[in-house]
This record gives C-alpha cells, sequence and structure tokens, in this order.
C-alpha cells in the first residue's frame, strides 16, 4: 500500500446505515411526506415518532428522497432541539426552560431534577435507562410555572416534592395525574 492509498483509506467516509427494524419506518415517513412543501421537518417528526429517535442512518435516504445533501438534513436534524440521534429513556422529562418558568424556579428545578436523578450537567440519560431529561423553550403552560412534559402528559406547577412523586410514581408503574 502506498502514501496515496493509504491517504484515500482515512479520508473515506462511511455512511450510516439503518438497522433492519427502522428501514421500514423511514421509508413509511419518507413515502407519506416527500411531496409536501417543506417536507423535511414532517418526515423528521414522523421518524422520530416511530422510532423513539431519528437515527444516523437515516440521514442520507432522506437527503436522497428530498434531493438535498446529507449536511442540508443534518444541518436541520442538530438545529431543533426537539430531535434525538439516541433512543430516549423509557420514560421522557421534558423540563421549560422559557422566561415565565425561568421566573418561578426552572432553574432550581432542573437542578433538583439532575441531583434527584444522578445527572452531570450535560448527561441526559440516567445510567438504568430509565428516563432521559431534555430541555423545551415553552410549553404554552405559562400560567402554571414552572412546567414539564413527563411521557408526553403536561404538568404545572412543579415543586421539587411534586417532581419527586411524579418521579417516584412513574419508576414504580404508577399512573401519574396532571
Amino acid at each position: 500500500m502506498g502514501k496515496r492509498s493509504r491517504h484515500i483509506e482515512s479520508v473515506t467516509e462511511v455512511v450510516p446505515v439503518l438497522d433492519a427494524g427502522q428501514v421500514a419506518p423511514v421509508e413509511a415517513a419518507i413515502a407519506e411526506h416527500r411531496m409536501r412543501p417543506g417536507a423535511l421537518l414532517p418526515i423528521l417528526h414522523a421518524v422520530q415518532d416511530a422510532l423513539g429517535h431519528v437515527p444516523e442512518g437515516a440521514v442520507a435516504p432522506i437527503a436522497a428522497a428530498l434531493n438535498m445533501t446529507r449536511a442540508d438534513v443534518h444541518g436541520v436534524l442538530s438545529f431543533y432541539h426537539h430531535f434525538r440521534s439516541a433512543p430516549p429513556g423509557r420514560h421522557v422529562l421534558q423540563l421549560c426552560r422559557a422566561e415565565a418558568c425561568q421566573s418561578m424556579g426552572a432553574r432550581g428545578l432542573e437542578s433538583h431534577a439532575r441531583t434527584r436523578l444522578g445527572l452531570s450537567a450535560t448527561a441526559h440519560h440516567t445510567d438504568d435507562g430509565q428516563f432521559t431529561v431534555e430541555p423545551v423553550y415553552c410549553l404554552g403552560n405559562c400560567a402554571l410555572s414552572p412546567a414539564m412534559l413527563l411521557d408526553g402528559q403536561l404538568h404545572g406547577r412543579i415543586t421539587p416534592a411534586r417532581f419527586d412523586a411524579l418521579v417516584h410514581a412513574c419508576a414504580h408503574g404508577v399512573e401519574h395525574a396532571a
């Protein structure tokens, strides 16, 4: 192997591919939305709804279907906090960081949540895979700040004690009231 071939090997990019179980949901999302104006966001939402995240391997087929570059798709995917690139935990907690919630103690609540769940400042998933904590920027529940979504269910006026009760109920399979 000469110098040139070693150089080519070092810059050759490997395009991620989908797992076998991910192909059908991605193809279905593309087929359903590709002809819509601004189809990229509906496709990404449909993929995340089906798989819980948008796998790296979905970027190339989506880009090809929409006649876009992979960089275009990746740029949109990475711009919006809503889209996950890895599967979430069993329960997803979205803590509101908008102004109204911040004025009512959302930062302190997030700090409490991270401590309660054993998460560092940059971690999003608990080690046991039970919880994923994500920021969200306004849930439209400002009158009941601070607010959060727990598995898609909106909760307002969250105190640390209420947060603990909701998390405890979730972890033990108890239905949680809004």
